[in-house]
């Protein structure tokens, strides 16, 4: 618990962890800075400068940031706290911009794939 305030205290490296978990939800879409900018309505400056930790991006930068990588803001935080990826959320996301037909078909082939025999 108390490594837990101590990690949360010491902001300057809070904003580092935070930029580097951008970056890795960036690559991992295999977006450019660029692209994600564009996707997110945010300056190639604002995203290089929160993957650096430069700054702290308020709560509306925020809310950019989850449009331009196509998550939720509880996906995006659920997976920095754990400092990777909760893949389960990124799934649901994923699933909450389809169509109910797209989630049924998703639903069949999930359901397919690990049916047991």
């Amino acid at each position: 618990m108390e490594n837990e305030k101590n990690r949360l205290a010491d902001g300057g490296k809070l904003h580092l962890r935070f930029g580097n978990h951008v970056r890795r939800l960036r690559t991992a879409r295999k977006l450019t800075q660029e692209q994600l900018a564009e996707r997110s309505n945010l300056s190639v400056d604002a995203i290089r400068r929160i993957e650096r930790g430069g700054f702290s991006p308020s709560l509306e930068t925020l809310g950019k940031l989850t449009v331009g990588l196509n998550v939720s803001l509880k996906t995006l935080f659920q997976s920095f706290e754990r400092e990777k990826s909760d893949r389960v959320a990124e799934i649901c996301d994923f699933l909450a911009h389809r169509s109910g037909r797209e989630v049924q078909l998703a639903w069949r082939v999930l359901h397919a794939m690990f049916e047991e025999c």
